[in-house]
């Protein structure tokens, strides 16, 4: 298995330079040549698997074992999971007949990014350490600058998949005071050496926008070998392809029909879980369409209404997106749009103006739309690029890019989306909990929830829906207070890990405006001590 860039060009990656690159020098996101198909026997021979026998059969299908054996690709995978607290890694509860919940957040951080950075991690370690015992006695050691932005759950993620890792430094940009205060606490509060926190007085599509600028300019790439754990790196889009076939086992074994359709519901704002579940869709499983489920951040959501792929302030009907930004009814006062049409919600880590990952998923419909009889697949593959860099230089010029009916035709086969608002997130909230069985959701589930509520009756009586649940409702105690003020939230809620977080040490450079060139600063200041051992640091 080969992988390239969405935007084009004859460079084709092993899997192993994929995950080490991360972002292509294009500009690109990198995908596999082909989508493998599932065994003939899959239904009845992985009925019984664990999380990290589902891990180890799929993996294998994008991954050469001249790259990684079987035997190392275990070892890897047993690994990145023995920390995390449940033996299913990503458990289903059942909330119903008609719907389940897949829990992701029982990895070390509480959200689901771990399952897929813990692995992530692993992996750079692995190839790092295997380049390196192969040099020669002297030889200069290869390591890697790891740089991510966050909007809330992936910064605590990758440190905590990268901490100590061997020539490994990692550099994380969260917009500051835009996550929350146990998501800021988590990644500030790690003091090992090679982690490093900056806190960016901008939004998270600023941070996004600069770790992208970084990973295109190749000579900085070059010096510092750039490696990247937001979900434009492959690999955490096919770690989490994996709990959509653990979910589909476990959910099915508890219907009272074989006839029954699944239907996963997604809350996503950067499209990197959903699209995990679009690639699931293409191997085999077999499911009904992918809801996408947004935010009052609704770029995704106004897609699928109109076409249109457009930064703009969110509209309140989620159709048009023209108009000013308005408070919701039931918002706090202090939310507010924040910068180029990004507004503050209750579910941050969706508090997203442009998607990264749904570049990948416009590949796939541009190559839909080319002709068939037009040549042979490498022809057809070039012409796919040729259509998706164009589209997606309108968006970096016009801020927006309206797709051809017969593509947007073609992303409702495989998809429906819904847009929630603040309100409905915290009725949501409180409806679970207060239901039988009683169940406490984060913002981000209960907009997952919410999405699968208005989508249930459009559906056949047969169809059941999972929701995802991406986070622990520790995270975000400002939304889940609000909307259950009676609950005892320390005694309830609050896990053993998170007690006296808040109090602990933090390592934090405050970066003063979202410009490229600080960033730069920083992390050059650190690799040049990290070179001379000498000690340094900043922290605020």
């Amino acid at each position: 298995m080969k992988y390239f860039s969405t935007r084009g060009g004859s460079q084709e990656l092993s899997f192993e330079e994929t995950v080490l690159t991360g972002l292509a020098p294009n500009g690109g996101l990198y995908i596999p040549t082909s989508i493998p198909t599932l065994p003939q026997d899959w239904q009845t021979e992985w009925a019984s698997y664990s999380f990290v026998d589902f891990s180890v059969a799929i993996l294998s299908l994008y991954i050469s074992p001249n790259e990684i054996t079987q035997e190392e690709l275990r070892v890897l995978v047993e690994k990145s999971y023995a920390s995390f607290r449940h033996p299913d890694v990503t458990p289903v509860k059942k909330l119903s007949d008609k719907a389940f919940v897949l829990e992701l957040f029982h990895g070390p951080t509480f959200a689901f990014k771990d399952v897929a950075l813990q692995l992530l991690g692993n992996l750079f370690e692995f190839f790092l350490l295997r380049r390196n015992a192969r040099k020669a006695p002297g030889e200069r050691q290869e390591k890697l600058t790891v740089v991510g932005a966050t909007s809330g759950d992936t910064g605590s993620a990758a440190i905590y998949g990268l901490r100590n890792k061997a020539n490994i430094s990692i550099f994380i940009l969260h917009p500051k005071g835009r996550v929350s205060p146990i998501q800021e606490a988590q990644m500030t509060t790690v003091t090992d050496a090679n982690v490093h926190n900056l806190a960016v007085k901008a939004t998270f599509d600023d941070c996004q926008d600069i770790v992208k600028a970084l990973f295109s300019d190749q000579a900085f790439n070059t010096t510092h070998r750039l490696g990247a754990v937001n979900s434009i790196n492959w690999a955490r889009i096919l770690a989490q392809t994996v709990y959509y076939f653990l979910a589909y086992f476990h959910v099915r074994s508890q219907l009272p029909s074989s006839q029954v359709e699944l239907q996963y519901v997604v809350p996503t704002g950067n499209f990197g879980d959903v699209l995990a579940g679009f690639y699931a869709k293409k191997m085999g499983l077999p499911m009904g369409k992918l809801v996408v489920a947004t935010n009052e951040n609704d770029i995704l959501a106004r897609f699928w209404k109109s076409g249109k792929y457009e930064k703009v302030e969110s509209s309140l009907d989620g159709v048009d997106g023209t108009g000013p930004t308005e408070p919701v009814d039931g918002a706090s006062d202090g939310k507010q749009a924040t910068g180029a049409g990004v507004k503050e919600t209750y579910s941050p880590a969706m508090d997203i103006l442009v998607s990264s990952n749904f570049e990948r998923l416009l590949w796939y419909l541009a190559y839909e739309s080319v002709d068939v009889g037009k040549g042979d697949e490498n022809v057809r593959r070039k012409e796919a690029c040729e259509i998706l860099d164009g589209w997606m230089s309108k968006v970096k010029s016009d801020g927006r890019v309206e797709v051809p009916v017969k593509v947007l035709e073609e992303a409702r086969k495989d998809f429906l989306a819904e847009r929630i608002s603040d309100e409905q997130t915290l009725e949501t909230i409180k409806l679970y909990h207060d239901g039988t069985p009683s169940y406490i959701a984060d913002p981000h589930t209960a907009v997952g929830l919410a999405a699968a509520r208005l989508i249930a009756p459009q559906n056949p009586s047969t169809t059941t829906q999972i929701i995802l649940s991406t986070a622990h409702p520790a995270k975000f105690s400002e939304a889940v207070t609000r909307a259950l003020p009676d609950l005892d939230f320390d005694v309830e809620v609050l896990p053993e890990e998170f007690k006296g977080l808040l109090k602990k040490e933090r390592r934090v450079v405050d970066v003063e405006r979202p410009e490229v060139n600080l960033v730069k600063a920083v992390i050059e200041r650190f690799a040049q001590v990290e070179e001379g051992g000498e000690e340094g640091g900043a922290s605020g």
